[in-house]
């Protein structure tokens, strides 16, 4: 199949999962006509693989079993951990294609034959070698011969480098050579020497390392000592000595190098040499070889490798030897016979290379200088031949032995097919030769491989064959295809393919115009750019930009291909300014914009990833780049990214809240405040800004914390490049409120929301912020507590704009809301000097909105949020101090505490409502001197909070203004200071994704699926039992206790459905977990850092899966963690806040969440009048249902068999049952607590498929059997208790109900109303105790129930067929 089918193929699939997959039987209010096709085919497809026999009926099974997983994704792994790096600035590609790649300039050839006169060390045989350069030199007189040789290894040698420079010197002297060296190297400069030396008509070197010319009478042999040719020839060099003891010279050199370690006679690293034999051998003279055996292996192998194969193979007979000097074609044509040979040599000795040899050696060798490569693909072959005449040539650096690689027997039979068909080709020139099949069958190969291999296994072999036949056009497709097969296995893949040489392939193809390679060559540049960024200046240099921006604008391809191309372009203009010219000249702002504008719903085109990226290509390519923000914030961005900030994909929204912010200048503030030159004060620009910060606010609480740091990152640029109108609106949004004022702010509990398709709950945080920001008069702060002192320039006390009323919170401070239409400050001081800068009320509004939400950030229950949010406020002068927290004592009203301050500083302790902030324990503080000491009658009815924070050393600074703490005064300014911003995390997040594996399913997927079958057919084995057997007693002595197990009382617990597991927490924040049968204890750790904010209560997500633990605090904070229950390994999935729209300083928040695996939807209330419904798979809230009652909601239960369905109790004794199809009103309401009206404290489905019947039980003691269908009226009522319910749990599956008091009794009750059994405290010595009742809940599938008291006390209680497991 090739890659852009396949691609397809595991694209369709993958982009399905996309889609919300909620298996209910209401339609989706979010996912189209599309999602109800998917969801069709999932649930046929997961029924088919969950029969077991006749247990339950299909859709019962389906029912009870959801297939929906939420919160698995690459962004769930592990995001408070360190974000990725992202593609690396120097990496794979300049560790393989170095930029110093070397080319020799300068090639001397030396020959001392003295033709007819034998060196006398040598006794020659009859007959004998002689052919020197294939010229017999006995065949012409001998001056003609030794320059007819000295011509034609010229030649032979120019076949490797036509644009070197030659120059021979046929039996030279002294004085001569080292004029020729001297030559070569003054005019190849710092390119590479060859020096061949051929010394077949002189003595053998000696042991001293010398080699033998002539004097200029030709009397006597002169010895060359190796060192002086070193020192004239310097380095770069290559010599090659063709001569008998050749290794006697490699010797000496690596003696006089390791002399020479620390001098400066250059790097033995820059010097190779290559020597026709060992020390100790002499130069084959047989005649089948010629004299130069070792000379025509380098400079003429397919000639000397077919006479060889000739000598050695069946043909030797039949063939003429003449014939080879005849191979028709040339050997640069692939197309000719002489090519085709010449292209399996080179594919047949690259390949035994670069399996033998290191790769960094491979490399230096074989990939940086095209003569040296070309020398050393030919010794491999000088290697095999003359080791057959017992001769061993050696080189340095040495090589290990190749001559036995079993590669050599595909060069044979390529060899023998070529010199079967030649003496037909040699008769008809006009016939056409038929083809090796070397090439394909070493592609199917390495296609065999690819089936099987992997990273654990041996590499390919095949690889540098695969890297030849990308010059061809019949094989380049199909050698693509693999590639990008093999380049998706992991990055220890794409290290191997750059080993080999991949780059300047695939560099060069992207020249090409071939529609079908494009696919393929995205994606192989994509596996090769989300490992290393590094060779974006090369692809900007060879107009690649050009080819992938053609690429996104074609409709052709797949969206997901597009995307590609898209991170492609984003990596080629990340931080490089060439890229990001050559990118906007193409017109690559415009492509982009066009896509993200003409997205719609349900159009194909608008494929998650393709937006993602189209996105993020956008952000990185005006990130700070003036010219492109200017031409970006002319396309009117909130128009382009406000529908994608609602987009289902947390990622898609991120990628969006990204680009917006690097729209945002982070210019100095001279140009902000201080008046600049006209375009500085560009109030279009500003204007521009401000919409878009304004389109940002509207995610500020999205339940993705990815969404939520690219907001802080954002709101970062924002404050930097308005800093000083932000400390001002600091000032005014941290002046102190008297309660009148908060209390009259308008409840976003009434705001009232639509069954629209999304809903965002920013427009209500938008506009509270509103509220509270015309609440908030003029603030100016002072440097001085002396009322009639003005030092350096500052405003005194004694300022009408400081009056008593208005610095201190008085009832006149009610009337300050007629002055925030004119500004939040007049004069605003920095650095001594007044700057009279006049925010517009626009301006004005949006700094305080932006402050607010600034605050939001810095309390979120996520730590790398929350981080990043309190780096903003730094960056306006506000410093969050995260105080020690303390346990509060039962008489500590929640969101009481007092910090003392320092004991020299305590006469400055102030008291600053900000709008009650410490509710969270995040006290802000001013880096200055506090204001004037408020007057004790404005402290009445005011909230105590945490006392201001102040540092001596600032007190006496000279900025006047709010200190930055990130930007303190030892900081230089500009760009050190902008590198202090947080950084977005986003765009390194997504590059993840394309340095895995994309083709294929992750390896453990298959072990995923059986784990989900065997948990699938075990739940429904358990679930039969709970529905056929009937629960006659239940055991009232636990199988399991825990004493003490915390420091104040249990809060709520959980149990696992397959494994022997139970959590449970306290009323804090400790979390711990133990195996109930083998009574052991498994973790412990804290859900959050403050313990008044305790915790609420605990879902089980993904239970048929790997587990995920929802841990929902009493404030509406959602945390879900994974591995819970290995010691020390919990890690932190995602976390948001899911109560929206309270009032700020709300104290009395007590959530009550629940969590619906069927349908992914997440239901959260409190003392708010509306109940969110959030989408975890989208991470999102999808609705906003008003609870239509006027009591706040006490109880909360999901139905976990009807996708959409839940059901509340209210303080006031009444149930409501809600469809989030019909968000506008409950389905149904009664009042079945009439009698006193006692709250609701527990409620739940009952067991089966009805959807309307229902348990409440009230603070009363009574239990109600609800049919909501039939009768408004209870049809069954149990009388459990004379008051002091605490709790109830209804069984999921089993006819069966538990109860607890606080009386220290739990009471079991059958759906019938007869008692099960009764567990209560008795004082007696051997008894069982158990403490008031604040928790019950039952395992999902057994006759198994845990109970949590009040005195930190866990047990669990079971039937009497009970057994361990």
């Amino acid at each position: 199949m090739a890659l852009g089918d396949l691609m397809a193929s595991r694209f369709s699939q993958s982009s399905l999962v996309v889609v919300s997959n909620h298996y209910d039987d209401c339609p989706s209010t979010h996912g189209g006509e599309d999602a109800g096709d998917w969801t069709s085919q999932r649930r046929d497809s997961d029924s088919a693989s969950s029969s077991y026999g006749n247990v339950i009926a299909t859709t019962t099974s389906m029912a009870y079993l959801p297939q929906t997983i939420v919160l698995c994704e690459l962004r769930h792994e592990a995001f408070e951990a360190p974000v990725p790096t992202g593609p690396s600035e120097s990496g794979l590609v300049s560790k393989w294609w170095p930029k110093d790649r070397m080319k020799t300039g300068y090639v001397a050839l030396v020959l001392c034959l003295k033709i007819s006169v034998d060196p006398p060390d040598v006794i020659k045989i009859s007959p004998c070698a002689r052919m020197e350069c294939w010229i017999d030199p006995f065949s012409m007189a001998p001056t003609k011969a030794l320059e007819a040789i000295g011509k034609t290894l010229k030649v032979q040698y120019e076949r490797w480098q036509p644009k070197a420079r030659y120059k021979v010197q046929l039996d030279p002297s002294v004085e001569e050579v080292k004029k020729l060296c001297d030559t070569c190297r003054r005019y190849a400069k710092s390119e590479r020497v060859l020096f061949h030396y051929n010394g077949h008509g002189v003595p053998k070197p000696t042991a001293n390392g010398e080699i033998w010319l002539f004097n200029k009478s030709y009397t006597q042999y002169i010895p060359l000592p190796i060192s002086d040719l070193d020192s004239w020839l310097k380095t770069p060099s290559i010599y090659v000595f063709d001569c008998s003891a050749g290794g006697m010279i490699v010797n000496a050199f690596m003696e006089l190098h390791e002399w020479n370690a620390t001098g400066s006679s250059g790097s033995t690293k820059d010097c190779i040499l290559l020597a026709a034999c060992e020390a100790h051998e002499t130069l084959p003279q047989s005649a089948e070889f010629p004299a130069d055996v070792f000379t025509s292996c380098l400079t003429t192998p397919i000639k000397m490798a077919l006479r060889w194969f000739c000598k050695h193979s069946l043909l030797h007979e039949s063939l003429d030897y003449s014939l080879i000097d005849k191979i028709p074609g040339r050997p640069n044509d692939r197309k000719t016979l002489l090519g085709e040979l010449n292209w399996i040599f080179t594919a047949v000795t690259d390949t035994i290379a670069w399996n033998v040899l290191p790769h960094d050696l491979f490399q230096r060798l074989f990939r940086q200088d095209l003569l040296v490569a070309s020398l050393f693909r030919n010794f491999l072959l000088a290697e095999r031949i003359m080791r057959s005449a017992n001769c061993s040539p050696v080189s340095l650096p040495m090589l290990p032995p190749t001559h036995q690689h079993h590669m050599w027997d595909a060069w044979d039979m390529a060899a023998e097919i070529c010199l079967s068909q030649l003496p037909s080709l040699v008769e008809d020139p006009i016939a056409e030769f038929q083809p090796s099949p070397f090439f394909t069958e070493q592609l199917t190969a390495f296609e065999v491989w690819l089936d099987h291999g992997s990273e654990h296994k041996k590499p390919p072999e095949q690889l540098p064959i695969v890297l030849q036949v990308l010059l061809s056009q019949c094989h380049r497709f199909r050698a693509l295809v693999l590639l990008g097969r093999f380049l998706d296995m992991g990055p220890w893949a794409v290290d191997l393919a750059l080993s080999v040489g991949i780059f300047p392939y695939v560099l060069k193809l992207l020249q090409t115009t071939m529609p079908e390679l494009r696919q393929i060559l995205v994606f192989i540049w994509t596996k090769i750019l989300a490992l290393d960024k590094s060779c974006q200046v090369d692809l900007v240099k060879d107009g690649g930009h050009i080819y992938f921006i053609r690429f996104l604008d074609s409709m052709e391809a797949y969206p997901e291909q597009r995307a590609m191309a898209a991170f492609v372009l984003a990596v080629i203009v990340d931080g490089h300014r060439r890229g990001q010219e050559a990118c906007i000249g193409a017109g690559l702002i415009h492509v982009c914009l066009r896509y993200l504008q003409g997205s719609m719903p349900n159009d194909a085109q608008t494929e998650p990833l393709f937006l993602q990226w189209l996105c993020l290509c956008l952000g990185k390519l005006w990130e700070d780049f003036t010219e492109a923000q200017i031409m970006g914030l002319q396309a009117n961005p909130p128009a382009v990214y406000s529908p994608l900030l609602s987009e289902p994909q947390p990622e898609v929204r991120a990628s969006a809240a990204f680009a917006l912010g690097t729209l945002l200048d982070v210019g100095g503030d001279a140009c902000r405040d201080g008046g600049g030159d006209d375009e500085c004060d560009d109030d279009e620009k500003i204007r521009a800004e401000i919409n878009i910060v304004r389109s940002l606010l509207n995610i500020v609480s999205d339940g993705s914390p990815l969404v939520r740091t690219e907001v802080a990152v954002a709101l970062a640029r924002f404050a930097f490049g308005h800093k000083q109108h932000f400390k001002s609106a600091a000032a005014a949004y941290g002046k102190p409120q008297s309660n009148s004022v908060l209390n009259s702010l308008p409840s976003l509990a009434h705001i009232k929301s639509t069954g629209s398709r999304f809903i965002t709950n920013t427009n209500q945080y938008m506009q509270h912020v509103s509220i509270v920001s015309s609440q908030l008069g003029p603030l100016t702060r002072v440097g001085n507590e002396n009322p009639s002192m003005v030092r350096d320039g500052r405003v005194s006390t004694s300022s009408p704009l400081t009056t008593s009323g208005i610095m201190h919170g008085s009832p006149l401070s009610d009337d300050s809301s007629q002055h925030s239409d004119s500004g939040i400050i007049n004069d605003i001081v920095s650095n001594g000097v007044v700057h009279h800068s006049r925010p517009k009320p626009l301006e004005n509004d949006m700094y305080s909105q932006c402050v607010a939400a600034m605050c939001t950030l810095a309390k979120d229950p996520s730590p790398r949020v929350a981080s990043l949010g309190r780096r903003v406020l730094s960056i306006i002068g506000i410093e969050p101090v995260v105080a020690k927290p303390s346990n509060l004592t039962g008489s500590s009203r929640l969101g009481e505490t007092t910090s003392s301050p320092a004991p020299s500083l305590a006469g400055l302790a102030r008291s600053l409502s900000w709008l009650d902030m410490n509710a969270d324990h995040l006290p802000l503080t001013f880096r200055t001197p506090p204001v004037s000491p408020p007057q004790q009658s404005y402290l009445t009815g005011m909230r105590r909070v945490c006392s201001l924070d102040f540092r001596p050393h600032l007190m006496n600074s000279p900025d006047s203004g709010l200190a930055d703490p990130l930007l303190g005064s030892d900081m230089p300014s500009g760009g050190s200071e902008r590198s202090l911003l947080p950084q977005s995390s986003i765009y390194n997040w997504s590059c993840a994704h394309f340095s895995k594996p994309l083709l294929t399913a992750p390896d453990d997927s298959e072990d995923i699926l059986v784990r989900r079958e065997e948990r699938e057919k075990l739940a429904l084995d358990y679930i039969a039992k709970c529905q056929h057997s009937s629960v006659s007693k239940i055991n009232s002595n636990p199988i399991a206790k825990w004493d003490k197990t915390f420091e104040t009382g249990t809060r709520t617990a959980l149990l696992q459905p397959f494994s022997p597991i139970v959590v449970a927490a306290d009323e804090n924040k400790r979390i711990r977990v133990w195996n109930y049968d083998e009574c052991t204890f498994l973790n412990g750790f804290d859900n959050h850092d403050f313990p008044e904010k305790g915790i609420s209560s605990f879902c089980l997500l993904n239970e048929l899966d790997d587990s995920l633990l929802l841990v929902a605090s009493r404030d509406g904070n959602i945390r879900i963690w994974k591995d819970y229950a290995l010691m020390g390994k919990q890690k932190l999935v995602t976390a948001f806040p899911s109560i929206q729209g309270h009032k700020p300083g709300d104290q009395g928040l007590n959530a009550v969440v629940d969590w619906q695996q069927q349908s992914g939807y997440l239901y959260a209330s409190s003392e708010i009048s509306s109940i969110m419904c959030w989408d975890l798979d989208k991470e999102q809230l999808i609705h906003h249902i008003p609870s239509s009652s006027d009591s706040s909601i006490s109880a909360l239960s999901a139905s976990q068999v009807h996708g959409g369905q839940f059901a509340t109790g209210f303080v006031d004794g009444s149930v409501r049952l809600y469809d989030v199809r019909t968000p506008e009103a409950p389905v149904c309401t009664t009042r079945p607590h009439t009698e006193k009206s006692e709250e609701v404290v527990g409620i739940g489905f009952q067991p089966g498929l009805d959807p309307a019947k229902i348990i409440s039980a009230s603070k009363a003691g009574d239990i109600k059997f609800l049919d909501l269908r039939n009768s408004n009226d209870a049809y069954l009522t149990i009388r459990a208790y004379r008051g002091s319910l605490t709790a109830l749990a209804v069984h999921r599956h089993a006819p069966v109900i538990a109860s607890g008091s606080a009386k220290q009794i739990i009471k079991v009750f059958s759906l019938d109303g007869d008692p099960l059994g009764t567990i209560r405290y008795y004082p007696t010595l051997m008894a069982q105790k158990i403490g008031s009742v604040s928790c019950l809940t039952f395992h999902p599938y057994q006759v198994l129930f845990a109970a949590g008291s009040a005195d930190a006390c866990v047990s669990i209680y079971a039937d009497e067929n009970y057994q361990a497991r």
